[in-house]
């Protein structure tokens, strides 16, 4: 891997070969603007608790409100992710990456290229959510599955490199506070990038 772009054959259909596809409704056209930022958030249904169906029924709008007392306040949320890492590794994908996926929400990025603050982030990103919290330790299954696709989306959006990686938490700092303390960045970059110096974690 050099410069963040790996050797493979780019499949035009925006969807991961190693993700377990699960269409989302939650889901339309991007604008003409290239893909050039990566979210990473954390994400577990009901709170602190692994497993289940739960996440995918959300992003799916078939969350059972009835289920779990969380569940009633958010089932009618219309949400999702590109792509969702489960605790043993399995990626989900929910959306293609050619079209835009319900995740960042009121969120804003400062852009060092054109050096101004962006907003409508769900424009032009693609969003990955980890299943955690901000207090467990993410495993290293999930660390491996994380930095191969975004080796993947490395290379097949040229706009992406490392600096282009960012977490729910920095896009929308007064409401959320994933993927959290718990996240190793530095592992994160030593597994994506093993020549290359981790830049200050996103």
């Amino acid at each position: 891997m050099t410069g963040g772009k790996v050797n493979q054959v780019i499949d035009p259909s925006g969807r991961w070969s190693r993700a377990r596809w699960v269409a989302s409704p939650n889901a339309d056209a991007r604008p003409e603007e290239e893909v050039s930022l990566i979210v990473v958030h954390a994400i577990s249904l009901p709170p602190g608790e692994f497993g289940g169906e739960a996440i995918e029924s959300l992003f799916t709008n078939r969350l059972d409100a009835a289920a779990h007392p969380f569940f009633a306040e958010i089932a009618e949320l219309r949400v999702s992710a590109h792509f969702l890492v489960r605790r043993d590794g399995e990626c989900v994908q929910f959306v293609d990456t050619a079209r835009r996926a319900w995740h960042a929400g009121r969120s804003r990025w400062w852009d060092a290229r054109c050096d101004r603050r962006r907003h409508a982030l769900n424009d032009f990103s693609v969003g990955i959510e980890l299943e955690g919290d901000d207090h467990t330790p993410f495993t290293r299954a999930q660390y491996a599955t994380l930095a191969a696709l975004t080796g993947w989306l490395m290379a097949r959006y040229a706009a992406l490199d490392t600096t282009r990686i960012t977490s729910h938490a920095n896009i929308a700092p007064l409401r959320k506070t994933d993927p959290g303390p718990a996240f190793d960045w530095a592992y994160f970059y030593q597994l994506l990038l093993p020549a290359a110096v981790a830049p200050a974690a996103q």
